[in-house]
């Protein structure tokens, strides 16, 4: 009986839809693990098809060729290690979310995920059958459970494939970030340890899906929740794990422990990570954005150079006769500083059109927001006309401040393909300014040092939009904000709870009620990395049309 084994991960980036893509990402990592001794080589969960497909499975077409790839792997991957790997599996009549064993020149065994997320971003009811409990399977003459990703979450599977002869798990994963998550992981995993008395080892994919990036952060534990083996957080790696087996069964070799950085560092990485990945999955080289002055368009302009490099990114200044000196002067600094192009597109000719041709029409009436919206939406035509001209995705810089309350406007300021900081409160949008400009890391392809200048940060908010205005002459002050919106968003709180937490009525009542009427901005908003389990978009799905308020 062997006393060793040898485990290769494959923490790797897979891209939905790109077939024959992701398999060669697989058949690479095959070979790197063929070359380094492997007994195993494991990639993540569904990462033929990358995660998460959604509705996508469910096309005939698209999980035969799935299922295609993953036999034609089998074949090509015969003389050598076995590969594990995840992808669909319609069987009598239903679709699975299985883990496919191949060995042999063929598909030797599967597991079929038992419990179904279907909270947050996931729909797995929607998609997939429920597997049934089952066994574990063999490589060799060693037995191995793999509970798949939420199947790890609850106790019955990995307590079945236990009694029923495993022993270790390996847990293959398509988990994605939110900040946070690696200890509620940690904590689930150490959990089925303790009860199973088994070592596990937790492998996650990297890399950015639409909103959601996948952290990686795949590791190995021991029998008693002992940390053996930490990958890094965001990165893909190929990496070699040994078990050896005593007496009192299988052990995982201790190896390097990679550490993790703070929230803050996370968080940022991110954003940056989401934007690049959705560029290069979606076929975009450059971007561009509205340059305004501000602490938003700043740190989406730095955010975007260091996923893409200053070389692609565009910042256009339009201003108006309200565009102070300051904003003229910040915006440029900062477009400078990071070392993209900049160029400067006044708006008042084009205002001025606009408001001759609207004049007949709005005689009689008071100026009011709708003449501030002009402004807006004519800075939105401009930029989507050089987005048309050039190929670049215009990025739009809305903080979660602004999304939760409407304070933006559609088809003006919103106009754009993704929004880099859409989860993002606006007072986490001030410290990851200051973050930035105290760090800089390799993963980042902007420069180092103070990229956002200091005024930005500092100056009070303003859409500038008329004169002397100020975001406070609307809302309450961020700190304020922000605080009630974690509250009624993040904690789905009740106006008597805001109370409680020493709010006014009649402000989080206000409040409460931008929150409902912005609904069908948010609808129609573009997508942005997730960073909380309350992001916009999936995790939080809201009538449009709602007469509840809480009075």
């Amino acid at each position: 009986m062997a006393d060793t084994f040898r485990i290769t991960l494959a923490q790797l980036n897979p891209t939905v839809g790109d077939i024959a893509g992701n398999a060669a990402l697989a058949r690479d990592a095959w070979d790197q693990g063929k070359a380094a001794g492997a007994d195993l080589v494991a990639l993540p969960e569904m990462f033929i098809t990358g995660y998460n497909a959604q509705d996508l499975v469910m096309k005939p077409v698209f999980r035969d060729a799935a299922l295609a790839a993953i036999e034609a792997l089998a074949a090509d991957c015969a003389d050598g290690p076995a590969l594990a790997i995840g992808g669909p599996l319609f069987e009598d009549g239903k679709l699975y979310n299985a883990y496919f064993i191949c060995r042999g020149g063929k598909i030797a065994s599967k597991s079929l995920k038992h419990h179904l997320p279907n909270e947050t971003v996931f729909d797995e009811v929607r998609v997939f059958d429920a597997g049934p409990l089952g066994g574990p399977y063999s490589v060799g003459n060693t037995r191995i459970g793999s509970p798949i990703c939420e199947d790890a979450w609850h106790e019955d599977v990995a307590e079945t494939l236990a009694e029923t002869g495993a022993e270790f798990l390996l847990v293959p994963n398509g988990s994605p970030y939110y900040r946070g998550k690696f200890d509620t992981r940690m904590n689930h995993m150490v959990a089925r340890v303790i009860e199973t008395e088994l070592p596990l080892i937790y492998l996650n994919m990297v890399g950015g899906q639409d909103d959601q990036v996948f952290d990686g952060a795949s590791f190995a534990l021991n029998p008693g929740g002992a940390l053996a083996v930490q990958l890094p957080a965001f990165d893909s790696v190929v990496a070699h794990i040994d078990l050896e087996r005593g007496a009192d069964g299988w052990r995982v070799v201790e190896g390097d422990k990679a550490t993790h950085a703070d929230e803050w560092e996370q968080d940022y990485r991110v954003m940056v990570q989401s934007l690049r990945d959705y560029m290069r999955k979606t076929g975009f080289k450059k971007v561009l954005l509205g340059m305004s002055g501000g602490i938003d368009s700043a740190i989406v302009a730095t955010i975007a150079v260091d996923a893409l490099g200053a070389e692609n990114v565009r910042c256009v200044m339009l201003p108006s006769e309200y565009t102070s000196e300051e904003s003229l002067e910040d915006a440029k600094a900062c477009a400078n500083a990071i070392g993209a192009h900049y160029d400067f597109v006044p708006i008042s000719e084009g205002r001025q059109a606009i408001t001759n041709t609207l004049a007949p029409l709005f005689e009689d009436t008071e100026t009011d927001v709708t003449e501030e919206n002009i402004q807006s939406r004519l800075r939105g035509l401009l930029l989507m006309a050089l987005s048309n001209k050039f190929g670049e995705m215009l990025l739009t810089t809305g903080n979660k401040s602004e999304v939760a309350v409407g304070y933006a406007t559609i088809y003006g300021d919103m106009s754009g393909g993704y929004n880099p900081i859409k989860d993002l409160y606006k007072t986490r949008v001030f410290e990851t300014c200051r973050w930035r400009n105290e760090h800089h890391r390799d993963w980042m392809m902007g420069p180092a040092g103070e990229v956002i200048p200091d005024r930005i940060i500092t100056k009070p908010p303003t859409a500038e939009l008329r004169e002397d205005q100020k975001d406070s002459d609307s809302l309450p002050d961020y700190p304020e904000l922000d605080a009630l919106l974690e509250l009624l968003v993040d904690r789905e709180a009740s106006i008597a709870d805001c109370v409680d937490a020493g709010f006014e009525k009649a402000t989080a009542e206000r409040i409460e009620h931008l929150i409902y009427i912005s609904e069908y901005k948010r609808f129609q908003s573009a997508p942005g990395a997730r960073l909380t389990p309350r992001a916009f978009w999936l995790d939080r799905r809201y009538p449009i049309a709602n007469r509840w308020r809480d009075r």
